[in-house]
């Protein structure tokens, strides 16, 4: 049995290797690792998977050494807006290296940055017809955003510039409006910062009734953080969510997924913090052109009801006075009638009066005196009959001019 050594073996492998891949081979494949250490070089695993069941089909260690990484990494950033990750597939130039003792490698000395551009465009376009399928893309954008969102909670990094900038905007505007906020801490870049977004989100669920809107936030930065904002599973959050999205992730590229499904977005925090304030002040302006219509339409009505008053005083008044003359007209009438029946009463009470007095002079003593007749009395009363005198008596006789006594004899 013929045999040879490993270490020939491996050589034979490194030759026909060297011999078949002399130049750069330009490869198609994705990014499955992706590592940096201290001293510059990058350590990527590729792989190649079934387009339609997923399974691997390869698999191969891959280094960028420091020299070439500080070129090609910042290259391909600038080009993409894109951060060089795991997850991303990409068209790089490699030379094939093997050794007895570290196995298959590849080296990579280039990269063409229009290849990820295409597959990125291409990914976020599947995403966003997956997103229109499901009838969810418009879903956000549907809600009604209340004409005074002043509940706000925001899902952002406390730390983030951007959250501050919002916060100092909405506390320092000059119209004082009052927002009551309340922060959901949140990754806001980086391999953990969609799935921490999409707690924040649940956090906001479990008693969404509070607020009026969430708010996604963060600062300004590189372009290359932003591809948490391209995924489906949280485009698919808040499409669905039950209150309207507001996202302003500082960026000045194009619109990301989490924009598209948002009720709205804008570029920064500080321009989300300008739209909730601009929402009030239309709302405050819509008072109070409201208030200064109710003012003019009441002052309108004063003017109308005092008019009105006017007139009725002035028709009582005339009212009044007309009563008050054939008032007076009908008392003097009356204090005529009056006094004329006075003035007949008295006059026929005079009549009777002296009708009285002449009866009464006609029947006093005096005048019976005056007229020859005289009055007896017996101790101090008068004597009308003979039987109340007996014998011995002394008698008063009365005269016009005089008295005198008398003794009964008989």
């Amino acid at each position: 049995m013929n045999s040879i050594a490993l270490s020939e073996l491996t050589e034979r492998i490194q030759e026909t290797i060297r011999t078949n891949f002399d130049t750069p081979q330009w490869i198609r494949a994705e990014i499955s690792e992706l590592r940096e250490n201290q001293n510059g070089h990058c350590y990527l695993e590729f792989v190649e998977k079934d387009e339609h069941t997923d399974n691997l089909l390869a698999k191969t260690k891959a280094i960028v050494w420091a020299s070439t990484y500080r070129m090609l990494k910042p290259y391909f950033e600038t080009s993409t807006g894109e951060k060089l990750r795991a997850g991303l597939k990409v068209l790089v130039a490699v030379t094939v290296d093997f050794s007895g003792v570290y196995g298959f490698s590849l080296n990579v000395r280039d990269i063409d940055p229009t290849f990820t551009i295409g597959e990125l465009a291409a990914r976020r376009l599947k995403i966003i017809r997956q997103l229109e399928a499901d009838g969810i893309a418009d879903m956000n954008k549907q809600l009604t955003l209340t004409p005074r969102p002043q509940r706000l909670a925001i899902i952002s990094s406390p730390t983030a510039a951007g959250y501050d900038d919002f916060m100092n905007q909405l506390l320092n505007d000059s119209n004082h409006f009052a927002f009551h906020t309340r922060l959901f801490p949140a990754l806001m870049q980086g391999e953990q910062a969609e799935a921490s977004i999409i707690t924040a989100l649940d956090k906001i669920f479990t008693h969404y009734e509070l607020f009026d809107a969430v708010v996604i936030i963060r600062g300004g930065g590189a372009t290359t953080d932003l591809a948490c904002f391209d995924s489906y599973d949280l485009a698919l959050n808040c499409a669905q969510f039950p209150l309207p999205v507001i996202s302003g992730i500082g960026h000045q590229r194009d619109v990301t997924i989490l924009d598209m499904v948002a009720y709205t977005s804008l570029k920064t925090p500080t321009a989300v913090a300008e739209f909730l304030i601009q929402q009030l002040t239309i709302v405050e302006n819509e008072l109070l052109d409201t208030f200064l219509e109710i003012a003019k339409v009441v002052k309108s009505k004063i003017n109308t009801e005092k008019q009105t008053l006017n007139s009725i005083q002035w028709k009582i008044k005339q009212t009044l006075q007309s009563c008050l003359t054939t008032k007076l007209i009908a008392l003097e009438k009356q204090k005529s009638r009056l006094r004329s029946a006075v003035h007949s009463l008295l006059s026929n009470e005079k009549n009777k009066l002296s009708l009285l007095t002449r009866t009464i002079e006609t029947h006093s003593p005096t005048y019976l005196l005056k007229h020859g007749y005289t009055i007896t009395t017996l101790n101090g009363k008068r004597i009308s009959t003979i039987k109340e005198l007996k014998k011995g008596d002394t008698v008063c006789t009365y005269l016009h001019d005089g008295e005198f006594e008398s003794t009964v004899n008989n």
